[in-house]
């Protein structure tokens, strides 16, 4: 569903890169989606998308070429991220956020510098929070398990190219935001991600609240911060306290 009304309230981009696997400058392509609330309150996308070649500077790595089949000469002459990415991530029209899945991949290149300090809604962490119930959280699984409304098969292919990628995670971010406010889901994206099961183990896949407090504290240990965010979650919900957070020597001094 698109909108027509030429005085949105608010409007998002989506955005998605691809990747040449090479180094800091690696991105080879742009894509993105706007999504806006009309007057009536609710959120739309709009017909504003688009995506953009960029030349990552060096030779896109076999194992990327594998996952987005972008080859050399198909960014040869494009323009640099430094010399494009502005124009995408601010564009003439006012934005509320930026928005991407797993958006912490993307804000690796799309810089405060760049992006002009916009705000980021996650819709990986988001999907965590208003759809525990799904078993799978990627942007493609996402799209199969939930069959958004008004998605156009076609547009969204092939997966994993930019537009079409941002394409199907603006239907998810539209979904969300007729579901809950942009504030909340700004708040859920500035924190880690809220896993919905045991993420490892042997009680991999139960949910959190069925398994016994002390496979809940192994997870306050765990190398994903996002494990241990959960589990500390998890602690506080079943009325524990909250663990304390590690202060070094120096830092009490200064």
């Amino acid at each position: 569903m698109f909108s027509t009304d030429p005085t949105p309230i608010a409007v998002i981009r989506v955005v998605d890169l691809e990747t040449g696997g090479n180094g800091p400058h690696e991105v080879c392509e742009i894509g993105w989606q706007d999504v806006l609330q009309t007057n009536d309150g609710r959120w739309q996308l709009d017909h504003e998308r688009g995506s953009l070649m960029v030349n990552p500077g060096r030779p896109i790595s076999p194992e990327t070429m594998a996952i987005h089949h972008i080859l050399d000469r198909d960014v040869k002459g494009a323009p640099f991220w430094r010399e494009i990415a502005a124009s995408v991530l601010q564009p003439r029209r006012p934005l509320r956020a930026l928005a991407a899945h797993r958006a912490a991949f993307e804000q690796r290149y799309c810089t405060p510098l760049l992006s002009g300090g916009a705000q980021w809604v996650c819709t990986w962490k988001c999907a965590l929070r208003l759809w525990p119930h799904l078993p799978r959280f990627s942007n493609q699984m996402l799209r199969y398990q939930r069959m958004p409304e008004g998605l156009v098969h076609e547009i969204g292919l092939p997966a994993h190219r930019a537009l079409p990628d941002a394409y199907v995670t603006a239907h998810h971010l539209r979904d969300m935001l007729n579901e809950a406010t942009l504030d909340q889901l700004l708040a859920w994206s500035a924190e880690p991600g809220l896993l919905p099961r045991i993420p490892s183990g042997p009680e991999r896949g139960k949910p959190w609240d069925q398994v016994a407090l002390d496979v809940v504290q192994h997870f306050l240990s765990d190398r994903d911060r996002d494990a241990r965010f959960t589990a500390e979650t998890e602690i506080v919900r079943r009325g524990g306290e909250p663990p304390r957070k590690h202060t070094s020597a120096q830092g009490r001094l200064l």
